[in-house]
């Protein structure tokens, strides 16, 4: 009888032990992923900041797409992708191609400030002689996987990425950040249809959704609504997100990560000029210089001086 009770006591102690470590894990990650997204808000901020200073100091630029693209490739390079600048052609790293080019300035002050070169380098964006010019350039930019700037051809540049790491028996995840605007372009679709008939499940299209163009609204210039179902026809799994919420970019790209068969487009709704009160959708924000007082305000806009 003693021997069955002692019996009985220890499964209760083991069982509740169990549950509390339960308990205590749940709370740990918890704690850790609170923590993860707090970063990635104050690191967006930040970058925010280093995207004004830089196009501010250029005279030129796309301050408007920029601060709209900007927290999805802070969750990337900061806490989905494998890539380190002290082994920036490790085989085995993650790719991304930025297919809409001109919101280079966001990516460069990603790339500056993970180690790919010297920060004062963004200082130079567009002066003759710099590394970094009005679209990305794989021959000047540490850090850049493919030159862009024409529209739509990036997508077609990432298929070949991900056929590519399945023929060289490779882990490597490729990610493509496309606009609203530019999926207007044809390539776009035969490159939907060439990921998705290839099963390219190692392919993470995010299209930066904001709803504005050079030339005016997106609905207005050539709608491209429903953007999810028009993927989904051509054979992708689609997820729709609000691109400037960290933890919804985050499990959405993790979701996405778990794919066996289909490649991914997550649509991202996102603000154009995202952060700052008169740039805030306003499609002549595009592309535009930032004077000085300009400047002033942005940064006091995002809480930064």
């Amino acid at each position: 009888m003693a021997a069955n009770l002692n019996l009985y006591s220890f499964q209760i102690k083991e069982k509740w032990h169990s549950i509390l470590l339960g308990h205590l894990n749940h709370i740990c990650e918890e704690f850790i992923m609170e923590t993860k997204f707090n970063f990635l808000k104050e690191k967006s901020q930040a970058l925010r900041k280093d995207i004004i200073d830089t196009i501010y100091n250029a005279g030129s630029g796309h301050p408007g797409g920029s601060l709209s693209v900007v927290d999805i490739l802070t969750v990337l390079y900061y806490s989905v992708m494998n890539i380190d600048s002290s082994r920036p052609k490790d085989e085995n790293r993650d790719r991304l191609v930025l297919s809409k080019g001109h919101v280079a300035p966001a990516l460069y002050c990603v790339l500056a400030d993970k180690g790919f070169f010297d920060k004062k380098e963004l200082k130079t964006l567009r002066k003759p002689g710099s590394i970094l010019q009005g679209h990305p350039d794989m021959k000047k930019t540490p850090g850049i996987e493919i030159s862009t700037g024409s529209l739509g051809q990036g997508l077609s540049a990432a298929n070949g990425m991900a056929l590519a790491a399945r023929v060289d028996n490779k882990s490597y995840n490729v990610f493509a950040i496309l606009g609203d605007g530019e999926i207007q372009e044809g390539q776009i679709w035969e490159a939907a249809m060439t990921a998705a008939h290839y099963k390219l499940n190692k392919l993470i299209a995010i299209v930066d959704s904001n709803g504005l163009q050079i030339d005016g609204p997106v609905c207005e210039v050539m709608g491209v609504e429903p953007i999810d179902e028009k993927f989904r026809a051509f054979g992708w799994d689609t997820i729709v997100i609000d691109g400037h919420n960290h933890e919804e970019i985050y499990y959405a790209v993790a979701l996405a990560k778990k794919s066996k068969e289909k490649p991914t487009a997550i649509i991202a709704k996102t603000v154009k000029g995202k952060g700052v009160s008169f740039m805030e959708n306003c499609c002549e924000w595009h592309g535009h210089g930032i004077n000085k007082e300009q400047a002033a305000q942005a940064l006091a806009d995002l809480g930064v001086r």
